[in-house]
C-alpha cells in the first residue's frame, strides 16, 4: 500500500488523511471516467503514460492520529524522488514569452497563460508533513493538500480556486483571474480585467448548456498569500442530464490556467512551453468522499523532492502583456510557497 492525501479545506480546523487501501492508486485515462468514482482526484494539467490521473481511494480518517500519519510518512519513502528534471531559465522564460506573446498580437489567441518552474534546495530538510503544518497555518482560507503517489511524487499546494464542489444539490464553481501583489493599493488594470471577463464569460457559457438556476456573482478582490485576484463565483444546479465528469472533461482546463480558445491553446501551450506542468495547473480533491465533492485548480504548487523543491506559477498573457511584469507575477505567486520553507 503506497500513496496519500492529506488535506484541510478552507476554513477548517484538522486535516484528513486518506490513503491508499491497497495497492497503488488507480490510473484513469480521461476526465469523464470520474463520473461514479470515489476517491482523492489527483488530476494532471494533461494526461499522459507519465502524467495519469489519479484516483486514491481509501477510507478518510478525520484529525488523522499519530499512528496514521507514521504509515503515511512510510509511504513517502517511496513516493519522494530525486530532482532530475529541467527547469525553466530566465532566457527560456524570455523565449517561449515571445513566442506566446505573437501568437496573441496576431490573433491566433484571445489569452494564453505561460509558466515556469523553479528549483530552490530544502536547506533545512523540513519534512512535507512540517511544511502542509505551515501551510495551514498561513493560509487558512485556502485549500491545503499534501499529495504523495509512487506514480505523480510528491505535491503540497495552498490553491484558492474551486474548479467544482458541492454543497447538497448545490454546486459551485468560479471564475479566478487577474494578479497584482496583495500590498498594493491601485485600481485594477484594464488587462487584469479583460482576463477575468474571458474566464468568466468561458464558464458562464459551460453553465448555461449544463445547468439550471445559474447564479453569478459580480467580480470582486480576494487575497491568495502574496498575491490577490478578481473572482467571480458561480453557483447552480446540474443538469440531470450532464454526468460530473463530463461536466470536468469541459471545465478543464480552464482559461485561467490555459487560453482560449481552449482546445487550440492547450495544444500550443504542450507544444511551445518549455516547461513541464505536470500536475501543476490540474487538478486535487475528493470526489464523493463521504458526500463530498470539492475539487480544486492546482495553484501555487511546490513538487518535493528528497533534498529540494520546485516551485510552479504561471500567468495569463493577452496581446499587451509586457515580458517583465509577467516574470515579476510567477514570482509573485512563487512566493507563497517558497515562504514556508524559511519559517
Amino acid at each position: 500500500m503506497s500513496g496519500f492525501a492529506l488535506y484541510r479545506e478552507p476554513g477548517k480546523d484538522s486535516p484528513i488523511l486518506l490513503r491508499q487501501h491497497e495497492g497503488s492508486p488507480r490510473a484513469l485515462h480521461t476526465y469523464a471516467t470520474l463520473t461514479g468514482e470515489r476517491g482523492f482526484v489527483f488530476a494532471p494539467f494533461n494526461i499522459t503514460r507519465t502524467t495519469p490521473l489519479l484516483l486514491i481511494e481509501g477510507t478518510p480518517r478525520p484529525a488523522p492520529s499519530e499512528k496514521d500519519l507514521a504509515m503515511a510518512a512510510r509511504d513517502l519513502e517511496v513516493c519522494l524522488r530525486d530532482n532530475d528534471r529541467p527547469e525553466s531559465s530566465r532566457q527560456s522564460y524570455a523565449d517561449d514569452f515571445q513566442t506566446f506573446h505573437h501568437a496573441l498580437t496576431d490573433h491566433t489567441f484571445e489569452k494564453l497563460v505561460l509558466s515556469r518552474s523553479m528549483s530552490i534546495p530544502n536547506t533545512h530538510a523540513t519534512h512535507p508533513f512540517a511544511l502542509f503544518e505551515r501551510a495551514c497555518r498561513a493560509y487558512p482560507q485556502q485549500f491545503v493538500a499534501l499529495v504523495a503517489t509512487p506514480v505523480g511524487g510528491t505535491w503540497l499546494m495552498a490553491t484558492p480556486e474551486i474548479l467544482l464542489r458541492q454543497d447538497g444539490h448545490d454546486w459551485q464553481t468560479m471564475a479566478l483571474a487577474g494578479t497584482m501583489p496583495a500590498g498594493q493599493c491601485s485600481e485594477w488594470s484594464e488587462k487584469n480585467i479583460r482576463e477575468q471577463q474571458y474566464v468568466t464569460a468561458f464558464i458562464r457559457d459551460i453553465l448555461q448548456k449544463r445547468a439550471t438556476d445559474i447564479r453569478e456573482s459580480p467580480p470582486h478582490t480576494v487575497r491568495a498569500g502574496s498575491v490577490k485576484h478578481l473572482q467571480s463565483d458561480f453557483r447552480f444546479t446540474l443538469s440531470p442530464a450532464t454526468p460530473v465528469g463530463d461536466l470536468l472533461e469541459t471545465l478543464h482546463p480552464t482559461p485561467a490556467v490555459c487560453g482560449l480558445p481552449k482546445e487550440p491553446a492547450r495544444e500550443f501551450i504542450l507544444t511551445h512551453e518549455q516547461s513541464d506542468r505536470r500536475y501543476y495547473a490540474g487538478f486535487t480533491g475528493p470526489l464523493e468522499v463521504e458526500n463530498s465533492t470539492a475539487l480544486y485548480v492546482s495553484l501555487r504548487c511546490m513538487e518535493l523532492f528528497a533534498d529540494s523543491c520546485r516551485l510552479y506559477a504561471g500567468g495569463g498573457l493577452l496581446d499587451d502583456s509586457r515580458e517583465e511584469q509577467e516574470w515579476e507575477e510567477t514570482a509573485a505567486k512563487m512566493q507563497t510557497m517558497k515562504s514556508l520553507l524559511y519559517v
